[in-house]
């Protein structure tokens, strides 16, 4: 009895043994199938992406190349439009006071002097003698006249010999006066600050007061003159803002002001002469260049711009292409204010949007685009 119930209980735990090895064996199974199948699906997934990229990227070579900016707000002026050549405002020819022999030249052309800055010198011995002379000469008369006084205050001279001798002072006095001008007006100076334009002398030439040696001119500030239609008057004032640009500058703007408005309408032409001011600090602007002047009439700010490259015109219209979706609509705009450089949107655009530059000539409608490059 007790033999069978040792074989009982040893058959029971071989049996228990058998089905915890078969429960083992059937989960490392079903392990095996769950990595099988991640794997499977890992790589399914890795071949759609690479499918799906490459359909993107063949329909992203199928799209036509452009390249596009970001419309931006900003001001923009609506301006009147004018020719004209720049002036200085302060200019002047330099002469000699003196006649003479020129014995040193300080300055050349395009050299910059300052006010009262000795530009020249003339030889000037013979005036340096003849001030020595009034000199002396003055000294002389005035001890005459202080012992004249002495005796006309105690009686013993009269009214009239004390009045020539007072005169003869006055006259020694003025005398020495010319002549110390003269020796002055030996070293010749520059009466405004600017820049040297011309010289027209050399060291060894005799000279007269007629005979023009220097121009300088200030081209610290330039003028432009313009001449305004009768019909404009209204629309000009002065101090009103004003831009000079020159085509030989490209993309340099010198902010500029009417500096003068004529009250005067000329009858023949019908225009009425302006003054335009502009600084000039950095001298890029020159006498004599030809310019273009815009008085600012009226300025519209926060105003939806749109570069003028990018514009297509269709008989009258204005259409720009407006990259959605990379996709390129036309769209026709009405336009406000123009500068040389943008258009002002009134509608169909909103700041932030892509409109293209580059590429827009040959599109329609609802074209597949791909933008190449952002500006």
């Amino acid at each position: 009895m007790a033999k069978f119930v040792s074989a009982l209980m040893f058959a029971l735990l071989f049996a228990g043994a058998s089905m915890q090895m078969g429960c083992a064996d059937r989960d490392v199974h079903s392990e095996n199938n769950d990595k099988s199948k991640a794997q499977a699906d890992s790589t399914a997934k890795m071949q759609a992406d690479s499918t799906s990229a490459q359909n993107k990227e063949k329909a992203d070579e199928d799209r036509i190349p452009v390249e596009a900016a970001t419309v931006e707000a900003g001001a923009i002026s609506s301006y009147l439009l004018f020719s004209s050549n720049l002036e200085t405002e302060e200019m002047a020819d330099i002469y000699s006071r003196i006649q003479g022999l020129v014995e040193k030249i300080n300055v050349e052309e395009g050299d910059y002097v300052k006010k009262g800055q000795v530009l020249m010198e003339l030889e000037a011995d013979e005036h340096g003698l003849a001030e020595e002379k009034a000199r002396i000469n003055y000294q002389n008369q005035e001890k005459g006249f202080q012992r004249a006084k002495e005796m006309f205050t105690k009686k013993l001279l009269s009214n009239e010999e004390y009045d020539q001798a007072k005169f003869a002072l006055d006259a020694a006095r003025i005398e020495w006066e010319q002549a110390k001008l003269n020796l002055e007006y030996t070293r010749i100076t520059a009466p405004i600050s600017g820049v040297i334009g011309e010289r027209l002398c050399r060291p060894g030439d005799r000279i007269q007061p007629t005979v023009k040696l220097f121009s300088v001119v200030n081209d610290q500030e330039m003028i432009a003159v313009v001449y305004v239609p009768e019909k404009e008057i209204g629309n000009v004032r002065k101090g009103q803002k004003a831009l000079i640009t020159s085509d030989n500058l490209p993309g340099k703007q010198f902010p500029g002001w009417i500096k003068r408005v004529s009250p005067v309408v000329d009858p023949q032409s019908g225009t009425f002469k302006v003054t335009i001011g502009v600084r000039n600090a950095k001298k890029r602007l020159r006498p004599g260049m030809f310019v273009n002047a815009h008085i600012i009439t009226e300025v519209h700010e926060n105003a939806v711009l749109i570069p003028k490259i990018a514009i297509l015109f269709e008989n009258e219209y204005m259409n720009v292409f407006v990259v959605r979706d990379s996709v390129a609509h036309k769209v026709r705009l009405d336009a406000g204010f123009q500068d040389f450089e943008k258009v002002e949107a009134l509608s169909g655009v909103e700041p932030g949007e892509q409109v293209i530059v580059v590429g827009q000539a040959g599109l329609k409608d609802q074209t597949p685009v791909r933008v190449v490059r952002m500006q």
